[in-house]
């Protein structure tokens, strides 16, 4: 009951928020498209086509506003369906980590077909035949091709199910970028994602865009807490489970890229390609089984911190 209220409630937050450009970004943007497409504009844009046909679509049927509703319904209810599927009566704690992720208010108001592609791949990952994985990832892929590297990771992670090795990678990626950051930048830029925002790593940091730059530490360590749970679970406490193997690799894989190109202007977005997992990655295994003592009191505590880092990453405005 409580977590069906919650549910009902962060989604008409989210949904019916102001249509304003001043606090969402992003969101003006997309309801200029939404206006234009209203008004009995083209498709002009090569990229993303079926987010922009969606965009109009639902401009021929709806009002702004409800089209907003309906992008927020389709960021989060997928991650209602997923924490259901995996953790069944313990869903709502599953749930609550995802939603008190640092990423995902931003992502929910501001990037938001980038958010609504992150949770049709999660909802992929989640199912059992392997033809509505497809078929769900492909869709993720039509909202954001930024997905390409997450999937990428998935099938690697499919064929290479070595958490230990796959933890060394990562470890290796710090120092690397560290020592040859630019680099990787520019290596990555010119093979591409399909996805414009690669051209963000030919181009330094702006200060002026941002309230720090560089090697982002702090960003770092809130990734390494769910590289940290993912080794404290398999190699610690011996957890054994084929999915959570294949999403923990999924995550650490995709982490390193971002690692590699950490000093990019919109890092975040970068990061946002592997931060879309890391609740279900930390919480995973203690929803399915006894992993540690007093575990269900530790999870509370594990809640705790990790909103805590949410809100204070939120208060003094790092991105």
């Amino acid at each position: 009951m409580v977590g069906g209220t919650y549910f009902v409630f962060l989604l008409f937050y989210i949904g019916l928020r102001p249509i304003s450009g001043a606090f969402f970004i992003d969101m003006s943007t997309y309801n200029q498209y939404f206006i234009h497409y209203a008004n009995g504009g083209e498709i002009t844009t090569e990229k993303d086509v079926f987010f922009h046909l969606f965009t109009k679509f639902c401009s021929q049927i709806m009002s702004a506003n409800a089209y907003f509703l309906l992008c927020a319904a389709l960021y989060i209810i997928p991650l209602l369906v997923v924490c259901k599927k995996w953790f069944k009566n313990y869903w709502y704690y599953g749930f609550l980590f995802m939603v008190t992720a640092f990423s995902f208010w931003a992502y929910g108001t501001n990037g938001i077909r980038n958010g609504i592609a992150g949770s049709l791949f999660l909802l992929g990952m989640s199912r059992n035949n392997r033809i509505s994985q497809i078929i769900w990832f492909l869709l993720a892929l039509a909202f954001h091709k930024s997905m390409l590297l997450p999937l990428g990771a998935f099938i690697l992670s499919n064929f290479y199910n070595n958490p230990k090795k796959v933890i060394t990678f990562w470890g290796l990626c710090i120092p690397l970028s560290l020592v040859a950051g630019g680099f990787f930048e520019s290596l990555f830029s010119s093979v591409g994602l399909g996805d414009d925002r690669l051209a963000y790593l030919t181009v330094g940091a702006d200060a002026s865009q941002f309230e720090n730059t560089g090697f982002r530490w702090d960003f770092l360590a809130y990734s390494s807490t769910a590289v940290f749970a993912g080794w404290y679970y398999i190699v610690k406490r011996g957890y054994k489970d084929k999915k959570y193997f294949w999403l923990f690799n999924t995550y650490v894989i995709s982490n390193a890229f971002w690692i590699l190109v950490i000093r990019a202007n919109f890092s975040n977005r970068f990061a946002y390609l592997s931060w879309f997992m890391i609740g279900l990655v930390i919480i995973y295994p203690l929803l399915k089984q006894f992993v540690i003592p007093k575990q269900y009191k530790k999870i509370g505590l594990i809640l705790l911190f990790y909103f805590a880092f949410t809100f204070l990453m939120a208060s003094i405005k790092t991105i």
